[in-house]
């Protein structure tokens, strides 16, 4: 799995599903803008079924509701994971990232744009509030 860059300061969520998907960008805001989910939409990143929505439509599926983080060694791959949680006028915002674990061991996929390595291994610098596991969908046969 590779990082997808976010093209806008917002698309942060829809970066993180164009990873999980494994499309680009440009499809994944596309596949967003048909389901009248916009990255300048503020709810991208401060509720959840937005991206859940998007990874529906590109045949993934998240577990319900949100799981606490406790550690990163008991994290399922792949996850969605908000970082930079806070609240804004008593709403909740976050960072939307993706983590996953590969050959090489355990990484997240930071969309960030102004990012020098958008594959981090800081795990002391993250501060995840909580997660969502993501699985694919089996076929319909």
């Amino acid at each position: 799995m590779q990082p997808v860059i976010q093209e806008e300061v917002t698309g942060c969520g829809i970066a993180s599903v164009a990873a999980l998907a494994g499309v680009s960008y440009r499809v994944a805001k596309q596949a967003g803008d048909s389901l009248g989910i916009r990255a300048d939409d503020p709810r991208l990143w401060s509720e959840t079924h937005h991206v859940r929505r998007l990874l529906e439509d590109f045949g993934l599926r998240a577990t319900p509701g949100e799981a606490p983080f406790s550690d990163w060694a008991s994290l399922p791959s792949p996850a969605l994971l908000a970082i930079k949680w806070r609240r804004v006028n008593h709403i909740p915002f976050w960072h939307w990232v993706v983590f996953v674990r590969g050959k090489h061991g355990a990484v997240v996929l930071d969309p960030k744009a102004t990012l020098k390595r958008n594959v981090r291994t800081d795990f002391g610098r993250m501060k995840p509030r909580w997660f969502i596991a993501v699985a694919a969908v089996a076929p319909v046969a």
